[in-house]
């Protein structure tokens, strides 16, 4: 009797072990990154030729690829996005707004336009509720993004493929 009473014992905690996730997946998600401005003095000249955008286990993804090897930007949280040249307000959906400047001129397409005027979307996405075109002007070009709440976020310059480059704006999903 002792016997079964010790069996059922280890096998009741063992399932109940093999219920919890495994202590990489409760860390897999990078914590630190924060809220405040990020910024890269543009030291290589690129153009703006697309933007897409992703979703990840941990983040939602924004991608500025570049013809060249751009590397320059300025990213924060703000009220307003307002439009390069004229300052006007750009309407961006969502709980916060992200500015995003590339320092880089875009290249002369309508090409990364999706029909309704929007520029990426991000429909179902848990974090980014919208991707809007805020101008190009001397040199700079701004994007807003649209953030469910004001939450972390990095930003990354990264070189490729080929001999292009890109800037990459991630916005995690929960603090």
């Amino acid at each position: 009797m002792r016997r079964s009473a010790a069996l059922a014992s280890l096998l009741l905690g063992a399932a109940l072990v093999g219920l919890a996730p495994p202590a990489s997946a409760r860390a897999a998600c990078p914590t630190g990154w924060g809220s405040l401005p990020r910024s890269a003095p543009s030291e290589r000249a690129g153009e703006v030729v697309d933007v897409r955008v992703g979703t990840h286990a941990c983040h939602d993804r924004f991608v500025v690829d570049l013809a060249g090897p751009g590397d320059g930007y300025f990213v924060r949280y703000v009220d307003q996005v307002r439009r390069d040249g004229s300052g006007d307000v750009v309407p961006v959906r969502g709980g916060a707004r992200l500015e995003v400047v590339v320092v880089e001129p875009v290249a002369a397409t309508d090409a990364f336009f999706l029909p309704d005027g929007e520029l990426a979307d991000v429909r179902g996405y848990p974090t980014l509720r919208h991707v809007a075109w805020a101008g190009s002007f001397e040199g700079h070009t701004t994007f807003g993004l649209g953030v469910r709440a004001r939450l972390p976020f990095r930003v990354l310059a990264l070189d490729g493929p080929g001999g292009g480059a890109r800037i990459v704006v991630d916005v995690a999903h929960r603090w």
